[in-house]
């Protein structure tokens, strides 16, 4: 039964591989434009720079790509949320990890902090950024309750990193709902996974009504409300099977 929903998934998302392939064409000839010179003597390379050398003929030069940096925002353009955020299996173009955060500082008056971070995964990770960027002044005397809504679930390098974490800084509560289950399959992803259940974090997929409360609280959505994929209860209960057989 299982075997035949994960097919029905794949198929379903066939459409979405496609487009995302499309797109990533686009992106690339659109690169390619404004990388060549219109003479044609330099131009840009997936690893450096064509340059002509003296007597004609073309060498690559390497290039030194820019710092990764993090983005950060209050809240998200709601095209991008409806592709990032949509949990179906076959995630083509997916490439970059949104995570969406509550935080709450018991005993102060700083209130409910709130934004997002996101990812390409070519540096930081988002989960490893939110500790860095989000929580930069720790107060050990606080209990910290933090709850993450992401489009996937943490690889098997940030899982430790976040289980350690959490078995360090033990005023942490820290719940993750996440949209889709990353490289679940991955005897490597389920051990960390189950590392990070063991070390106190609640983890949970999200059910219709998270994509909901996502919506409304991190989506520029001008007050229009969010009308959910088909097959997104039946996604939700596929994930959450798989989350719960790793996590038993």
């Amino acid at each position: 039964m299982a075997d035949k929903k994960y097919m029905q998934m794949r198929g379903k998302d066939r459409e979405d591989q496609e487009g995302a392939e499309q797109a990533k064409d686009i992106e690339e000839a659109k690169h390619k434009r404004e990388n060549t010179e219109i003479d044609g003597e330099v131009s840009a390379t997936n690893n450096g720079v064509l340059a002509k050398s003296r007597n004609g003929d073309f060498q690559v030069e390497p290039i030194e790509l820019p710092p990764f940096e993090i983005i950060t925002g209050d809240r998200i353009d709601p095209l991008v949320f409806k592709f990032q955020f949509k949990n179906v299996e076959y995630s083509s173009g997916r490439n970059k990890t949104f995570l969406c955060y509550l935080v709450e500082e018991g005993n102060t008056a700083d209130g409910l902090q709130r934004g997002y971070l996101e990812d390409e995964h070519t540096g930081s990770h988002a989960e490893d950024a939110f500790f860095k960027q989000c929580l930069p002044h720790y107060d050990p005397a606080l209990t910290y309750t933090v709850t993450w809504y992401v489009s996937s679930s943490p690889c098997s390098t940030c899982a430790a990193n976040i289980a350690e974490v959490l078995k360090a800084r033990k005023n942490i509560k820290l719940s993750i709902f996440a949209a889709r289950l990353f490289e679940w399959e991955e005897e490597e992803v389920q051990t960390w996974l189950k590392a990070l259940h063991t070390a106190g974090c609640k983890l949970r997929v999200m059910k219709p009504l998270d994509f909901a409360y996502t919506w409304d609280t991190f989506v520029e959505n001008e007050e229009q409300p969010l009308n959910l994929w088909e097959d997104c209860k039946e996604n939700y209960e596929y994930y959450q099977e798989k989350l719960a057989d790793i996590l038993k």
